[in-house]
């Protein structure tokens, strides 16, 4: 019973207490709830004279004890409240909570009570004056854990605790994991734990173990969790050195120093032949972000032999062991293949390769062919014969990038060449044609080739933007484009891909939104073909000849519909397979005459397009042409000429010859 009334008198103290400290100063304290294991956040202002920062002393106490301090960059804190209170900075993260705020963590039953909030000013009188905020923080007395552990910052070697107290440890099921993995499945960290009632201890920690642990209660009336992170630190070390390093001899290169470091990084040193290697002195030689040093031009100065020695805030564990740079030439292509091979199904086609390697003159590097899209080689069809692929039977799943490898000591190089097979590759998408509302634009397309497994990505941007998107398309022909700007022209494309990779982007077509207050007209030709885009055809049936002279003659058939609206024809061609226009004329005729001169021994793409008054661009089938290598023919033509008249002059002189002496003779 005395007992019951001390400690009725010691609460009735503590409220009358802290209410007269309320009223007094015109302040209200905060009522905060929290469970075991969580944190909470006690948020106090300073009250600056005049709002004016001024040096001052920080005091968190908790039922009338000092927990936490802070003078001028020191913290202390009590005993039970060590590694669990952060002072919090609203310029860092938390622009709303007062200077004085706090963070406590890993929260305990026995936290619940009384915390005031005291700030002095030593250089003023009084030195407190409106400062000071009341907290009631109350623990949620279901949970399962009394004491939960707490985030750890050790050394290296030395142990790590976690304690996790439960309340009942009879009926209550303990179980540990690192970053979600259960200790007891981590056979290195399972030899070095030790588990018992109060926690858990990890002796010697290594580096390896920083992470996250949790402890899982499990009872009958449910479960709780409750996380903590170690924290190891070490001085710098380097962890793995190579004995050798090979350059590719004018070429760039990187020297790797594979260190870690916890606390981070401070300082890298790199010594070649026992002398200090400053990169800032050495023209061509730069530090990357994580210290490695990247040569930008490899030579022979560069050979030697390197060691670097990492540093951080603790020091360093030493310097590397000598690592010998070594440098050699890198391999080259003696034949490359063709960039693009163009064949049919159920053909054969052969990729040719070899390489040689300078460093070794009589020995020829191995070469290897890939496909760059992940797919093996085909089983059973191809032969591989001193770098030269062979596949035969052609399929359509043989269409891709296949690339020829090869590599010495210094370096990898690698070509790539492209199988093209008619008929098969999805051909970019024609004759676009679209309508719109004020905010939606439908576009509607042929596509260049059906298949089951073709699909196809629209892109599009404003015309005054300069970025683009993209997405998919729902069918095969048509997709609405929604929340665009009303009067605004926009540009599309589209692309068609199957499983083996990307196609050809169609024309850009250009389409714009109605305004805001259209209102759709009544149209005179509901029943016409055209009557839902009023916009025109493509020009029918393009050809290309050559004349007499080696002019290249192209002529077209006017468009099926829509011709009243057309404003002139555009002719386009691009030198393939690298795709770049070459040349654009716009006509009003049907045929047109190239007079541009076209490289010899080049493949060339025409395309014609009729451009209407609206500004609708509708392109005609496509011709392809390889030029005739015409000088070289004439060269060798004159050559044989030549040659041939030379062999006659010779036999002419020879008669001539015979038959002077023979005169002589007689």
């Amino acid at each position: 019973m005395k007992k019951f009334f001390n400690f009725f008198l010691f609460a009735a103290f503590q409220v009358t207490f802290v209410y007269n400290y309320a009223e007094d100063y015109g302040q209200r304290a905060a009522y905060l709830e929290g469970r075991v294991g969580e944190h909470v956040i006690f948020n106090c202002h300073i009250d600056f004279p005049q709002d004016t920062p001024i040096p001052y002393v920080l005091h968190w106490l908790k039922d009338g004890k000092m927990i936490f301090s802070w003078d001028d960059g020191v913290f202390n804190a009590a005993e039970n409240f060590v590694g669990r209170i952060l002072l919090l900075d609203k310029h860092k993260g938390h622009p709303h909570l007062g200077r004085a705020s706090i963070n406590l963590t890993s929260i305990r039953e026995n936290d619940s009570g009384w915390y005031q909030c005291k700030v002095y000013f030593p250089n003023r009188t009084p030195s407190s004056l409106n400062n000071g905020s009341w907290f009631h923080l109350a623990v949620d007395g279901d949970a399962l854990l009394k004491i939960p552990p707490i985030n750890q910052t050790v050394m290296e070697g030395d142990p790590a605790m976690f304690r996790c107290i439960v309340k009942n440890p009879d009926t209550m099921h303990v179980e540990w994991f690192k970053d979600g993995i259960p200790i007891v499945e981590l056979s290195d960290l399972t030899f070095r734990t030790t588990v018992h009632r109060d926690g858990m201890v990890i002796s010697p920690t290594v580096m390896s173990d920083l992470g996250e642990y949790k402890c899982h209660v499990r009872s009958n009336s449910g479960d709780q969790s409750v996380s903590a992170f170690l924290n190891v630190q070490y001085k710098a070390k380097v962890i793995y050195s190579p004995s050798e390093v090979y350059f590719p001899y004018g070429r760039p290169g990187i020297l790797d120093c594979h260190f870690r470091s916890n606390p981070p990084l401070t300082n890298l040193r790199w010594e070649k032949d026992g002398f200090l290697f400053d990169p800032y002195n050495v023209q061509g030689v730069f530090y990357k972000r994580n210290g490695s040093l990247f040569f930008n031009n490899i030579t022979e100065e560069h050979a030697g032999r390197y060691t670097c020695t990492p540093y951080n805030s603790l020091g360093t564990q030493g310097s590397s062991k000598i690592i010998h740079v070594i440098v050699q030439s890198p391999p080259t292509f003696s034949v490359r293949p063709k960039q693009i091979y163009i064949t049919k199904l159920g053909e054969e086609v052969e990729l040719h390769c070899a390489a040689t390697d300078p460093a070794n003159e009589h020995f020829q590097p191995h070469v290897e062919w890939i496909r760059k899209d992940g797919y093996p080689l085909p089983r059973g069809r191809y032969d591989l014969n001193e770098g030269n692929l062979t596949i035969r039977d052609i399929k359509e799943q043989d269409r891709g990038i296949y690339s020829c490898t090869t590599r010495n000591q210094a370096a990898s190089i690698s070509v790539d060449s492209e199988i093209m097979i008619e008929n098969v590759s999805p051909m970019a998408p024609y004759n676009l044609t679209a309508n719109s509302s004020s905010t939606a634009i439908t576009l509607r397309w042929v596509p260049g080739y059906i298949r089951s497994y073709l699909s196809y990505h629209v892109w599009f941007r404003s015309v005054i933007a300069q970025e683009w998107r993209a997405t998919k398309a729902d069918t095969d022909t048509e997709k609405t484009i929604y929340n665009l700007e009303p009067s605004h022209e926009y540009e599309f494309m589209v692309l068609s891909q199957d499983r083996y990779g990307d196609g050809l982007f169609s024309r850009a077509f250009k389409y714009a939104t109605k305004p805001l207050s259209y209102s759709e007209p009544v149209d005179a030709f509901q029943n016409s073909q055209m009557a839902s885009f009023s916009q025109i055809g493509p020009p029918q049936n393009l050809t290309l000849e050559i004349n007499e002279d080696g002019e290249y003659i192209l002529s077209w058939e006017r468009p099926e519909y829509g011709f009243e609206t057309l404003r002139y024809y555009i002719l386009r061609w691009w030198k393939e397979p690298e795709n770049i226009l070459y040349g654009e004329v716009k006509t009003p005729d049907y045929q047109y005459t190239v007079l541009e001169n076209l490289r010899e021994d080049e493949v060339y793409r025409f395309q014609v397009f009729s451009l209407s008054t609206t500004d609708y661009l509708a392109g005609s089938n496509e011709v392809t042409i390889l030029v005739p290598p015409y000088n070289r023919v004439r060269a060798t033509t004159i050559g044989s000429a030549v040659g041939v008249v030379v062999i006659l002059a010779s036999i002419v002189a020879v008669i001539l010859y015979m038959r002077r002496s023979f005169t002589r003779f007689k």
